[in-house]
C-alpha cells in the first residue's frame, strides 16, 4: 500500500502546476529576506540584553577589573558551548559561507543558525572586540540554504538564495537595502543580471521591513549631515584615502599574522587561555575596544570624543586635544589586534564592525590633527570620521562599492558622494596592491576555492572531483608476468591503460596496451617479462587533497595525456579522463549559466 503524501509533497506538486520557477524564486527570496531579518534582529537583541545585564556603569567601583574579566568569561562560555553542546566547528561567518558555496554546492547545515545565535551574542555581549555582521550573514545564509533544500531547488538557486539571505542580513542590520544588494553582488560574486537583481531586491526590502517592524526607526549608526562637501578639502580627502589604504594593509597583515601564530598552537584550551588573557589585558588598558564599538562610532560622529573614549586607567586629561589624538591612535592600532585575538581565542563574530570602528577613529584623528596644527585649517570632523569608515571598509573588505553606498545611505543623501568615491578608490587601490585578497577570501583564494565573476573559473570550481573519477581500471602489480597480465587484466578490461600498484595499493606507474601490443601474442615473453620492466611513469599525477580543478585542467594541457591517475592519501584511487572532465565542465557551465 503506497504511503500517503506529506503536506510538503502535496504543496510541491501544486506549485509545479500553478507557479512558475521564476515566480517561486521571487516568493522564496521574500521568505529568505524575512528569515534573515528575524535572525539579525534576534542577534542584535540577544547581544543588547546581555550588555544591559552587564552594564559596567552599574559597577563603577571595580569597572576596570570587569573590562579584564568579562571578555574572558564570555570566551570561556563560548568554548564550553562549542565543545559540549554544539560539538562542531562554527567557522567565521562570511568565509565559511563562501566555502559552502564553492565546495559544498551551497549546502549549509542547519545547526549554524542556532550556533551563531548563541555564540556571537555571548562573545560580543561580554565584551569581545568583534561585530555581529558576519554571524548575521552566516545565520541568514543557513536559512537561505535550508529553505532551498526544503523546496528541492537546484544548486544555482541555492547560491542565489544564500546571496539573498546575505543581502537581507546586511539590510536588516543597517537598514540600507541598496548597500545590502551591492554587498551580495560584490562579496559573493553573484551574476549582475536581471534574474539575480529582482530576488536580491525583494530579499533586501523584506528584511528591512522586518527590521522596522521589530525595532522601529532606530539605526545602529546615527548621522545627520551638517557640513557639506567643500572642494577646498579635496587634497585632505586624498591624503585620508592614502592613510586609510595603509591602515587597511596594516589591518589585514596583523590579522593574518596573529591568526597564523595561533594556528601553530594545537591545543584549543591553550589558544583560549592565551587569547582570553591577551584580550582581557587589552581591554583593561583600552576600554573603548570593549564590545562591538557602535558607541564609539556614534559619539565620534556626534563630535563627543570625551564620551567616545570614556574612562581610562591612565587618568589622562581629555581636554588636551593631543592626548585625545594619542588615545584615538591607540584605538586605531589595537582594534585589529583585539578583534583577531578574540577570534583566535575561539570567539565568534565578524570583522565588518571592527573595520568601521578603526576607520572612524582614524578619520577623526586625521581631522583633529589638521584642525590643530596651527595652520588655520577647519575641516569637518564628523565628515572625515564618516569617510574614514568608508576607506577602511573599501580596503579591508575589498568592497569599495559597498562602502560607498552604505555610507551614502546612512547619511540619507549623496552630498558626500565625491569624497566617498575618492577615498574608497584610493584606499582599495593601495590595499589591493599590497594584499591581493580580503580577509574574507584570502584562505579560499590560496586553496583555489574562491568564486569570482569569471564564469569559466567558477564552473571549474563548482565541479566535484569525486563525480569524474573513474574506477573501472584493472590494477596490476609490478612482479606480475606478461602472461598473467594478459589473462587477468587485458582479457578482462576494455581499457588500454593499467595502473601499477604495490601490495598496499600505492601508485607506482602505468602499463599501456600499446607498450605490449607487439609482443602480446609471442608466448616466449609470457614468463620472461614482468610488469616492472615494461611499466612507465604516468605523464602526471592528480593529488586528490591538493589539486583544484584548474590545476587538473592545466596538468592535462601540459602533459598532453587523455587519462591521469588520482592519488588519495598516498593510495591509488582511479583515473580522470580528459573527455569526461570536459563533458562534466560543459554540463556544469550550462547549469550555472541558465
Amino acid at each position: 500500500m503506497p504511503k500517503p503524501k506529506s503536506l510538503l509533497s502535496k504543496f510541491l506538486i501544486w506549485r509545479y502546476k500553478y507557479i512558475s520557477e521564476r515566480n517561486f524564486i521571487y516568493i522564496l527570496s521574500i521568505l529568505v529576506g524575512f528569515l534573515a531579518g528575524i535572525g539579525t534582529v534576534l542577534l542584535k537583541n540577544f547581544t543588547h540584553y546581555i550588555q544591559l545585564l552587564l552594564d559596567l556603569r552599574l559597577f563603577k567601583s571595580f569597572q576596570s577589573s570587569l573590562y579584564f574579566i568579562l571578555p574572558i568569561v564570555g570566551l570561556v562560555l563560548v568554548f564550553f558551548i562549542k565543545k559540549h553542546f554544539l560539538k562542531r566547528k562554527i567557522g567565521h561567518g562570511i568565509p565559511s559561507t563562501l566555502y559552502s558555496i564553492s565546495k559544498n554546492s551551497g549546502i549549509i547545515p542547519s545547526y549554524r543558525i542556532i550556533a551563531n545565535l548563541i555564540t556571537a551574542p555571548l562573545t560580543a555581549g561580554f565584551g569581545g572586540s568583534v561585530g555581529l555582521q558576519g554571524p548575521a550573514v552566516s545565520t541568514g545564509a543557513a536559512f537561505g540554504s535550508n529553505v532551498a533544500q526544503l523546496f528541492h531547488m537546484n544548486q544555482k538557486t541555492r547560491m542565489l538564495l544564500i546571496g539573498c539571505a546575505s543581502a537581507g542580513a546586511m539590510a536588516s542590520m543597517f537598514k540600507a537595502p541598496i548597500a545590502a544588494l551591492i554587498f551580495a553582488l560584490e562579496v559573493f560574486s553573484l551574476d549582475v543580471a536581471f534574474a539575480s537583481l529582482i530576488p536580491l531586491l525583494l530579499a533586501s526590502v523584506s528584511a528591512v521591513v522586518t527590521s522596522y517592524f521589530f525595532t522601529g526607526t532606530d539605526v545602529l549608526l546615527r548621522f545627520e549631515l551638517v557640513d557639506k562637501f567643500e572642494i577646498n578639502d579635496i587634497l585632505f580627502y586624498v591624503i585620508l584615502g592614502v592613510g586609510t589604504g595603509l591602515a587597511s594593509v596594516y589591518f589585514s597583515k596583523i590579522y593574518f599574522a596573529i591568526t597564523n601564530f595561533f594556528k601553530k598552537i594545537k591545543s584549543a584550551k591553550a589558544r583560549l587561555i592565551i587569547g582570553a588573557i591577551t584580550i582581557g589585558i587589552l581591554l583593561f588598558f583600552i576600554p573603548p575596544l570593549y564590545g562591538e564599538g557602535y558607541g564609539l562610532i556614534n559619539n565620534l560622529l556626534d563630535g563627543n570624543h570625551l564620551e567616545a573614549i570614556g574612562t581610562t586607567p591612565f587618568k589622562a586629561d581629555l581636554n588636551n586635544v593631543w592626548i585625545v589624538i594619542g588615545l584615538l591612535i591607540g584605538i586605531t592600532v589595537f582594534k585589529a589586534i583585539a578583534m583577531t585575538t578574540t577570534f583566535a581565542a575561539g570567539g565568534v563574530g565578524g570583522i565588518f564592525i571592527p573595520t568601521l570602528v578603526m576607520g572612524s577613529a582614524l578619520g577623526n584623528v586625521f581631522a583633529k590633527f589638521i584642525n590643530n596644527i596651527g595652520l588655520n585649517f577647519n575641516i569637518s570632523e564628523s565628515n572625515f570620521t564618516l569617510i574614514g569608515m568608508t576607506g577602511l571598509m573599501a580596503g579591508v573588505l575589498h568592497a569599495p562599492l559597498t562602502a560607498i553606498f552604505l555610507i551614502a545611505e546612512i547619511t540619507g543623501g549623496y552630498d558626500l558622494f565625491v569624497p566617498l568615491m575618492l577615498v574608497a578608490a584610493i584606499s582599495f587601490a593601495i590595499t589591493k596592491y599590497f594584499v591581493s585578497h580580503s580577509i574574507y577570501t584570502m584562505e579560499l583564494a590560496e586553496r583555489g576555492e574562491l568564486l569570482t565573476h569569471d564564469k569559466d573559473q567558477n564552473t571549474l570550481l563548482l565541479m566535484e572531483l569525486d563525480k569524474i573519477i573513474e574506477t573501472n581500471f584493472v590494477s596490476i602489480e609490478p612482479d606480475m608476468k606478461l602472461g598473467e597480465v594478459l589473462r587477468n587484466a587485458v582479457a578482462k578490461s576494455n581499457r588500454n591503460i593499467f595502473p601499477v600498484v604495490s601490495d598496499t595499493n600505492e601508485f607506482l606507474g602505468v602499463l599501456l596496451l600499446d607498450d605490449i601490443r607487439k609482443i602480446m601474442f609471442d608466448t616466449k615473453f609470457y614468463d620472461a617479462l614482468s610488469v616492472h620492466t615494461m611499466m612507465q611513469n604516468a605523464p602526471d599525477v592528480i593529488k586528490y587533497e591538493d589539486d583544484s580543478m584548474q590545476t587538473i585542467m592545466k596538468k592535462f594541457e601540459i602533459s598532453g595525456a587523455w587519462n591521469l591517475p588520482v592519488v588519495k592519501d598516498g593510495k591509488y584511487a582511479g583515473f580522470i579522463s580528459k573527455s569526461k572532465m570536459l563533458t562534466a565542465y560543459r554540463r556544469k557551465l550550462i547549469e550555472v549559466s541558465s
